[in-house]
């Protein structure tokens, strides 16, 4: 178990939404996890933010930055919004279920 931290509402503001996809939870077979976190947000602050709200240890983290696409709705051009994704590596025997609270 990870050591136990005081959890802050900035790692809320780090941590936004578990990315669930076919590719994420193929992914999950490997001990790694994938979160949609926040564009200005470090590696350290990412592992910081998992370890404190999920009490797990993490092993590594990966972060991609995905440019939003231009799209045409109506005829009229928009911009869909950049995101960050954070693949998170956990320790091994370490897992997090997103399913269990459904």
């Amino acid at each position: 178990m990870a050591k136990k931290q005081d959890i802050d509402a900035r790692h809320y503001d780090v941590i936004l939404a578990p990315h669930i996809t076919e590719k994420s939870t193929m992914a999950s077979e490997n001990n790694a996890v994938v979160f949609k976190v926040a564009n200005d947000a470090t590696k350290p602050q990412i592992k910081e933010a998992v370890e404190a709200i999920y009490e797990k240890k993490v092993a590594s983290v990966n972060t991609i930055l995905t440019k939003g696409k231009t799209k045409r709705w109506k005829g009229k051009p928009y911009k869909r919004s950049d995101f960050k994704k954070a693949v998170v590596r956990l320790a091994d025997g370490e897992m997090i279920d997103f399913t269990s609270g459904i």
